[in-house]
């Protein structure tokens, strides 16, 4: 999210230093005089140079033979790379005029940008008046998170699926825990992940054990013993070995921390499932079952396979299910049963809350039709009873329509040309409603929907003591206290303190910027409303064009 190139004058030239150096020359100077002196020589016939130290950003020692390449915004091909020296010194020569990203990478390091934070950086403005030498490029350590799955008796599991979840920070507003990462257990039982950023983690295991037999619940051996002692499942099983979800260990790995999470897992008897015929009339129809497991809001579908039931012709039996709690869509049309499996039982083919169409219209806020098609995707929204996979739907011309969605509380986000629209109100039954929260009962549901175009960029400079600023949090923050967060925009200032607030609705906005400000809930009103006072009111509207250049600077206010 960067902004248009500012205009740059024509070098400074100090030949005095230039010939103060030839004088010097065959004497040995110390690097570090080397160095400062070399800052400050102006560039020759228009090219500049970005000069710095790659330091590791936990310990603060330099770091040797990092990979630090330059990039321009434009187009993001590394143009210039050079490695850093033994003291963690780097220097990129001869660039042209322009605005740069700076990428770093070394092994045990994570590659990143120049002061990044949360998918933003700061990207390097190279001219006449800027400084571009003394950079500290702080490289993070990867944290690495590995441990050993074990089964009854300590064997070794093998084969079994880990799964990396992440918790969201505390400021990412509508933060949900994500999956981050999966891995398979070696023939030891081991597992790891690494390339790891600090943070706190989850972990979830589901494994098979490798002796398990699933008879028939009617079904006995040849020697008429049932089976019954290897008829065992692994339930989901979570860090610190527990199988309930809500008792789940949190990991928190450092910067550059190695830690280790074993597991172990205890299998137990496994549950058999019938489905009674769904047409007493017709034994032949076929059953249309999809068992899942929620797991830290995802849904993990059942690899268990459905076959037919000896002991009642039309039936079907889902044998090998371990105890837990899943949803089970069964029927056509479908129907969702929220299902805590814990003994065998039967499923009555009439229980369940129906899936449901849902149907609507696009429309640009002056109320015609959207224009060209655009991607519709139903996010579960927090609070939802329980976990939901995200649905998608295509929109030609301004009508959409999802075919089967379970009840529950939705967020409704719309993609056109490749970028996010702003949903700015709902309308169901006449009812308009702001923001993008769409809930679906147990009947087809038809809903009006306004987006806006959010093609205006917002575009400036924040400065601090008459200078601009590098590395602050820009925010446009809507002048409505209910306005939903998807018409929030945010930027990291670059090197002169550059911004750009890019694919902006129409609307009041305040754009302000905070020093140090990553760490702040930035979307709660009580938190971000203390720096309004000092920000830049902004009007946008739909005549506004493409580009809107803010006519002063943004002050920077400390955190």
């Amino acid at each position: 999210m960067r902004k248009a190139l500012p205009h740059f004058d024509r070098p400074f030239r100090p030949g005095g230093l230039v010939l103060l150096l030839a004088l010097v020359a065959p004497r040995a100077l110390p690097q570090s005089t080397l160095r400062a002196l070399n800052n400050q020589i102006a560039p020759v016939s228009g090219f500049y140079r970005i000069s710095g130290t790659v330091v590791n950003a936990v310990t603060g020692e330099p770091v040797r033979r990092a990979t630090v390449s330059a990039q321009p915004v434009e187009n993001s091909q590394t143009i210039e790379s050079v490695e850093s020296g033994n003291d963690g010194h780097f220097a990129l020569e001869r660039l042209p005029a322009a605005k740069y990203l700076l990428t770093a990478s070394k092994r045990g390091f994570r590659t990143g940008f120049y002061d990044e934070h949360e998918g933003f950086n700061t990207a390097i403005v190279t001219g006449a008046d800027q400084d571009t030498g003394g950079l500290v490029f702080r490289l993070m350590p990867e944290a690495v998170l590995y441990g050993v799955v074990t089964g009854d008796g300590g064997d070794p599991v093998e084969g079994a699926s880990v799964m990396l979840f992440r918790k969201p920070h505390g400021h990412e507003p509508g933060g949900r825990i994500g999956q981050t990462g999966s891995a398979i257990t070696d023939d030891t039982g081991f597992y790891e992940f690494d390339n790891l950023a600090e943070g706190e983690y989850l972990l979830a295991v589901k494994a098979e054990p490798w002796y398990a037999l699933h008879p028939s619940a009617g079904r006995t051996r040849p020697d008429g013993d049932p089976s019954t002692s290897l008829d065992v499942a692994y339930p989901v099983t979570y860090y610190d070995s527990t199988t309930d979800e809500a008792s789940a260990t949190g990991i928190a790995l450092a910067r550059g921390s190695r830690e280790d999470a074993n597991i172990n897992l205890h299998a137990v008897p496994a549950i058999h499932l019938l489905f009674p015929p769904q047409d007493p009339q017709d034994n032949t129809k076929p059953h249309q079952v999809q068992l899942s497991q929620p797991v830290f809001g995802e849904l993990l579908p059942s690899q268990i396979a459905l076959t037919t039931d000896a002991t009642q012709p039309g039936a079907y039996e889902l044998s090998g299910v371990a105890p837990g709690h899943y949803e089970l869509e069964q029927g056509n049309p479908p129907r969702m049963i929220d299902l805590d499996a814990t003994a065998n039982q039967t499923i009555d083919p009439n229980l369940g809350a129906p899936f449901v169409a849902l149907t609507g219209t696009l429309h640009t806020p002056s109320g015609a039709p959207l224009a060209g098609e655009a991607i519709l995707t139903l996010k579960p929204a927090d609070g939802a009873v329980l976990p939901r996979p995200m649905q998608t739907a295509i929109s030609r011309g301004g009508s959409f329509s999802f075919e089967s969605v379970p009840s529950g509380a939705w967020e409704l986000l719309v993609t056109g040309s490749g970028k996010l629209l702003p949903v700015t109100s709902t309308t169901v039954d006449g009812k308009k409603r702001a923001g993008n929260q769409v809930t679906v009962g147990d009947g087809p549901l038809s809903i009006a929907v306004t987006v806006a175009a959010a093609e205006t960029s917002v575009e400036g400079f924040a400065r601090k003591d008459g200078r601009g600023k590098g590395g602050a949090m820009v925010v446009l923050v809507p002048g409505s206290q209910s306005a939903s967060t998807g018409l929030f925009r945010r930027d990291q200032s670059d090197s002169d303190g550059s911004f750009s607030l890019r694919d902006v609705a129409p609307g009041r906005y305040t754009v302000v910027a905070i020093e140090g400000g990553w760490a702040l809930d930035w979307s709660q009103p009580e938190v971000i409303g203390r720096y309004l006072k000092r920000g830049i009111a902004v009007t946008v509207t739909g005549d506004s064009g493409k580009v809107i250049h803010l006519s002063e600077p943004v002050p920077v206010q400390s955190r």
